[in-house]
C-alpha cells in the first residue's frame, strides 16, 4: 500500500506525531508512505531523518504578534498564487490514500485528482460535537475547506462518543523528577515579555525553549535553548512542570507524564482556547491568559497534576489503514480507548460532565 502522508508544519505537534506514524509505518513490509510538509520556511525544519526524502511546500500559515493572531498580517502574506500552483503541479496518482494532518496542499490535491483521503488530526475532532470555545464562522469554515478531507478521524483527550482516537505519546515518565525545573514553551510569545514574566521568581529554575533562540544562553535562572527534540524531550521528562501555549500534542504530553500544566491559549485561534476549555472541566491545568508573574507564582505552590496514561500502539491505526474498510471507524475507537487510563478525579469529572 502506498500512502501520501501530508502535515501541517506550522507548529511543532503535527510533526511529532507525524513521527510516531512514520517510526510504526517503517517497521512494516506492506506500507510505503511519502511525506509532505507545508507551512514554513524550508530551512526552519529539524530533525527530520525519520521521514527519509520528505518534501516542502509554502502552503497556508497563520502569523502571530505577541501571543496574539494577526489575522491581517496571515491575509497579506498569503501565497495564494502559490499554493494553487502546488495544487496543480502535485501529482498524487500514484498513491492509493492521503493521511492528512491539516496540511492543505496534498488535501486540496487529492480532492481534486479523486483519491481518497482520511484526516487523521486534532483539528479534525472539532468536526464533530466537542466542547469548543472562541469559534467564529470563519473558523467554522475553515475546517471546513482549509484541508478537505473524504474522512475526518479526531483525536482528542477524550471521545465524547464521536468518531476520535486518543493521541499517542511514546515518552515513559522516570521514577524522579527535578523539583526546581519549569519547562518554558511558549513559541508564539515575544522573548523579552517571557523574559520579564519570569525574572522576578528567581528562586526557580526555568528553561525556555524558543525558535528565535539560535544557541544556549543563560540569564541567572533561566535559561534558553534552541529547538531541539532530545533535549526538549529530556527536560520535559525531569521537569516538574511545564509553562506552555495551547497546543494539543505538548499537552497530551505534558499529561502523559504527570506534569502540571499551566497553559497560556494563543489569543484569536479558537482550537487553543477550545483546548484550554476542555482541560479546565477535567480539572487538568491551570490558566494563564497574560504573562504574569503573579500568576505563575500560585501556580508553583499548586499541588502536582493528574495524569492520563495514552496508548503507544499506533500500529493498530496502520492495521486499519492497510485493512481499507475505512468507513468503519468504530472498532478503531474502540480498541485504543481501551487503552486509556485516566485517574479518578479525571474519571469523577468525565461523569459530572455526563460525556
Amino acid at each position: 500500500m502506498k500512502i501520501l502522508y501530508g502535515v501541517q508544519a506550522t507548529g511543532n505537534g503535527h510533526i511529532a506525531r507525524a513521527r510516531i506514524m512514520a517510526a510504526a509505518m517503517q517497521s512494516r513490509n506492506d506500507v510505503e508512505v511519502d511525506f509532505i510538509f507545508s507551512g514554513r520556511e524550508a530551512h526552519n525544519y529539524f530533525e527530520m531523518e525519520i521521514f527519509g526524502h520528505y518534501r516542502t511546500f509554502a502552503g497556508l500559515t497563520f502569523f502571530t504578534t505577541r501571543g496574539r493572531v494577526d489575522r491581517l498580517k496571515t491575509f497579506r502574506q498569503a501565497q495564494l498564487r502559490q499554493f494553487i500552483q502546488d495544487v496543480r503541479k502535485l501529482d498524487v496518482s500514484k498513491y492509493d490514500l492521503l493521511i492528512n494532518d491539516f496540511e492543505p496542499v496534498t488535501a486540496w490535491a487529492a480532492k481534486i485528482q479523486g483519491l481518497k483521503s482520511i484526516s487523521i488530526s486534532h483539528q479534525a475532532a472539532f468536526t464533530y460535537a466537542v466542547p469548543r470555545c472562541g469559534d467564529t464562522v470563519v473558523d467554522k469554515l475553515l475546517l471546513k475547506y482549509f484541508a478537505p478531507t473524504n474522512i475526518q478521524v479526531g483525536v482528542h483527550w477524550f471521545h465524547f462518543n464521536q468518531p476520535i482516537i486518543p493521541p499517542f505519546v511514546m515518552e515513559k515518565p522516570v521514577n524522579q523528577h527535578e523539583s526546581s525545573l519549569i519547562l518554558v514553551y511558549l513559541p508564539f510569545e515575544d522573548i523579552d515579555d517571557i523574559h520579564q514574566m519570569l525574572y522576578p521568581l528567581s528562586e526557580q529554575h526555568f528553561k525556555c525553549y524558543h525558535p528565535s533562540i539560535t544557541a544556549e544562553q543563560k540569564c541567572g535562572h533561566i535559561s534558553w535553548f534552541p529547538p531541539s527534540k532530545a533535549g526538549f524531550h529530556h527536560a520535559l521528562q525531569h521537569c516538574e512542570g511545564v509553562i506552555a501555549n495551547g497546543g494539543f500534542e505538548l499537552s497530551s504530553e505534558a499529561l502523559h507524564l504527570n506534569k502540571k500544566l499551566l497553559v497560556k491559549p494563543l489569543h484569536g485561534q479558537f482550537e487553543q482556547l477550545s483546548n484550554v476549555l476542555t482541560l479546565q472541566k477535567l480539572g487538568l491545568c491551570h490558566t494563564l491568559f497574560q504573562l504574569d508573574s503573579d500568576v505563575v507564582d500560585e501556580w508553583l505552590e499548586a499541588p502536582e497534576n493528574e495524569g492520563i496514561r495514552f496508548p503507544d500502539t499506533p500500529g493498530i491505526v496502520v492495521d486499519w489503514l492497510v485493512k481499507g474498510n475505512w468507513e468503519d471507524t468504530t472498532s478503531l475507537c474502540k480498541s485504543l480507548w481501551e487503552r486509556v487510563n485516566y485517574g479518578h478525579r479525571t474519571q469523577e469529572k468525565l461523569s459530572s460532565l455526563a460525556i
